[in-house]
């Protein structure tokens, strides 16, 4: 009985830390995800956008060349699985 006791707590001492940093990862996999598709969207060409992300709330930051960018950089971080929303702070720029 103490084995199988003995096998539970160990259990339990490698899932709960994993359980309790999962909104960490999370984020962290949203943050990748956003990045590479805006970086990969030939209209967002996202790759020096800044984004960041807490809690599935993405913020994206930086300077786009037109409206129709940043529109589209909205829609595709709110394609990502895992975001909750979408703080679109982009600029429109033409220089």
């Amino acid at each position: 009985m103490t084995s199988r006791l003995m096998a539970v707590f160990m259990i339990l001492l490698l899932v709960v830390p994993m359980l309790v940093a999962q909104p960490k990862s999370n984020d962290d996999r949203i943050d990748f995800d956003v990045r590479r598709k805006l970086a990969d969207d030939v209209d967002v060409r996202g790759a020096g956008l800044e984004v960041s992300v807490k809690n599935g709330m993405v913020t994206l930051k930086g300077r786009v060349r037109t409206e129709k960018a940043k529109d589209k950089a909205t829609r595709i971080a709110k394609k990502v699985k895992g975001v909750v929303g979408v703080n679109n702070q982009l600029v429109v720029s033409t220089t």
